[in-house]
């Protein structure tokens, strides 16, 4: 007997379940793949005073850049920026203030340095908490101390935070794409995320999706008082998504792609990209096991069945998969055009899927083997 005459049906069915999982995706999931929209440069209609928060765990490699770029902003307003030295052992606070002094700048630098993080909190928010307590000003800057920002960046942040009356505007900024690495998993990385919260939904005051991107986020402080302040989401480790979801309860947000700001954080090594996703992969399932098998099966059906049928397939099951595999192309390659990367990376991405599975996988091993996964010599989501 033909093994194909026993399996095709079903393989016939799960190609056609595969390409009509992708026409909803394409055509009725929030045009995610456009990679879209991106603010630009703007001068608002006033200037408020701005505090800009910066949250530093042994950063020393790329705090002095960064420092030297908030401080040259071409702001009319006035703003100061606080840096919060989260328990360095690398010498952050000492290249922080020496590029605070080389700066020519009107504006202040602050150091604030911690020496210890109460239980239930994340390192990263317990900084964050500790620059909204020592700011005084009326709109607040979350920034990562590895992004680099154009002259012009806060004030067309503030200019979209003013002129569409939110209460929050964030960005995806663009990531650092260099070594081979970078260059397989990154671009993916960002499409990943606009295919989990598509930026049009997340902006849209009557879809319930609620995202930001932790690198820049522009808030009020009546809004995230209201939210009830970083002490609402003190143990998140996806805390960009929580802080959105938590402000978009009561007000407006919006996510974009940011032309102005620009990561310096290198992932030189394919174990780099790995640690990263492993961080968070299984919090953001919510460390359930039913929920990690529906979302590998998932991924292999929204990745893996379309070149499988387009393949080894006969018939109609190959012409669905090859449906499937042309609409997943066609739609990383905005992403792709983002990046300038080649269309040709639209053939690795059941590969790019697969290095993704794994690591939310390994995620939930290390999680169920109580190490949990570490980041700036912490653990994270240990059992």
């Amino acid at each position: 007997m033909n093994p194909y005459e026993t399996v095709g049906p079903a393989g016939a069915m799960i190609a056609l379940a595969s390409l009509l999982i992708w026409l909803y995706l394409f055509f009725a999931h929030g045009k995610f793949w456009r990679s879209a929209p991106q603010l630009p440069p703007a001068v608002p209609p006033t200037h408020p005073q701005v505090d800009i928060i910066v949250p530093a765990r042994d950063e020393a490699a790329t705090i002095g850049r960064v420092l030297t770029s908030l401080l040259a902003q071409d702001y009319a307003g006035g703003f100061r920026v606080l840096l919060v030295d989260d328990n360095s052992t690398d010498g952050t606070a000492s290249v922080a203030a020496a590029a605070g002094a080389a700066a020519r700048s009107a504006a202040e630098l602050t150091v604030l340095t911690l020496r210890s993080k109460p239980p239930g909190w994340s390192g990263k928010l317990w900084a964050l908490s500790q620059g909204v307590a020592a700011a005084r000003a009326p709109v607040l800057l979350f920034t990562d101390a590895d992004i680099v920002h154009d002259p012009r960046h806060l004030s067309s942040l503030a200019a979209k935070l003013l002129q569409s009356q939110l209460d929050m505007v964030s960005e995806m900024v663009h990531l650092n794409c260099s070594s081979l690495a970078e260059r397989a998993l990154v671009p993916a990385f960002v499409y990943f995320f606009q295919m989990l919260y598509p930026f049009s939904r997340a902006n849209d005051p009557r879809s319930k999706v609620a995202a930001a991107a932790g690198g820049t986020i522009l808030i009020r402080r009546e809004a995230l008082e209201r939210s009830g302040g970083i002490e609402a989401i003190k143990d998140s480790l996806i805390d960009d998504v929580a802080l959105a979801a938590s402000v978009k309860k009561s007000g407006s947000i919006f996510l974009g792609h940011s032309g102005l700001a620009t990561s310096i954080r290198p992932y030189e090594k394919f174990a780099d990209v790995w640690q990263m996703i492993s961080r968070t992969a299984f919090t953001q399932l919510r460390y359930s096991a039913p929920l990690l098998a529906l979302t590998l099966c998932g991924l292999t059906l929204v990745w893996w069945i379309p070149a499988a049928a387009m393949l080894f397939g006969h018939g109609w099951q190959s012409a669905c998969g090859a449906a499937a595999f042309a609409l997943s192309a066609a739609s990383y390659l905005p992403t792709l055009a983002r990046y300038r990367r080649s269309r040709w990376w639209t053939l690795a991405l059941p590969l790019i899927a697969l290095f993704y599975m794994a690591a939310t996988l390994g995620s939930a091993l290390d999680h169920w083997r109580g190490r949990g996964a570490r980041w700036k010599s912490r653990a994270y989501g240990a059992g």
